[in-house]
């Protein structure tokens, strides 16, 4: 059998991708101006494909595109992260008590692949390994729940929480690894009640720790307006200060 060649990602998505990844571990800063010139230059590519790139980017919260004027990396505040939790104790609450009535083994051989990668990353500090690792594990879990509503509505949400957990980074890894476990055994046993209620607590126990974090870096005077009119570009891969 000849096997299938690999669909080559268009300009648009291949422009997506790298924006996001940067947006998410931080090499691309909040409130940080997005110069379609530079970045068109910096991507070897026009700018009708990038700016549906950052169209898309705009509608998974992650940039802020004001009309005839420039886009901007979101900036965000603590009220963001605050409403971001609550719509996960909700929604992931449920993903991973429908995993649990609906877990076949090649899902929870993908879960486990989860852990692991977040163990190895864990052990040698790859933050952005980690925070890969550990969002993945919850997407899975939502790809699990067989629940096309639910995935459509928390998948675009999947960037906003690997972006959290670059920005909470210094939260212990460990603990969360330590949470992961406890979830996926509760999925693994087909225990639904009990992979709610851990997956809510663990939710629920990074709300204050995070919030805490957000305080520090949270822009609620932020004007994008403002931002997008400036001069000033920098770099587009000028990272965080």
């Amino acid at each position: 059998m000849v096997a299938e060649e690999p669909v080559k990602k268009s300009l648009r998505d291949q422009a997506y991708e790298e924006l996001r990844d940067r947006i998410i571990d931080l090499r691309l800063s909040p409130g940080q101006r997005l110069v379609e010139r530079d970045l068109a230059t910096e991507l070897a590519i026009s700018r009708i494909p990038l700016r549906e790139a950052l169209q898309m980017l705009e509608r998974e919260g992650l940039v802020v595109i004001v009309p005839r004027q420039g886009a901007i990396v979101a900036p965000f505040t603590v009220a963001d992260v605050r409403d971001l939790f609550d719509v996960r104790e909700s929604l992931e609450v449920l993903a991973a008590r429908l995993a649990a009535e609906r877990a076949e083994p090649a899902d929870l051989a993908a879960l486990r692949a989860q852990l692991s990668a977040a163990r190895q990353a864990t052990a040698r500090g790859d933050q952005a390994a980690i925070a890969a690792a550990n969002a993945g594990f919850h997407a899975v879990i939502v790809e699990v729940s067989g629940n096309p509503l639910l995935q459509s509505l928390l998948r675009p949400l999947e960037s906003r929480v690997r972006w959290l957990f670059h920005l909470t980074k210094e939260r212990d890894p460990g603990t969360q690894c330590d949470e992961h476990e406890d979830l996926y055994a509760a999925i693994a046993a087909n225990d639904p009640d009990a992979a709610a209620e851990i997956a809510y607590r663990h939710v629920a126990s990074g709300r204050e720790p995070s919030l805490a974090l957000s305080a520090q870096w949270s822009m609620p005077d932020f004007d994008p307006v403002t931002a997008t009119r400036t001069r000033q570009r920098g770099s587009a891969r000028e990272k965080t200060a």
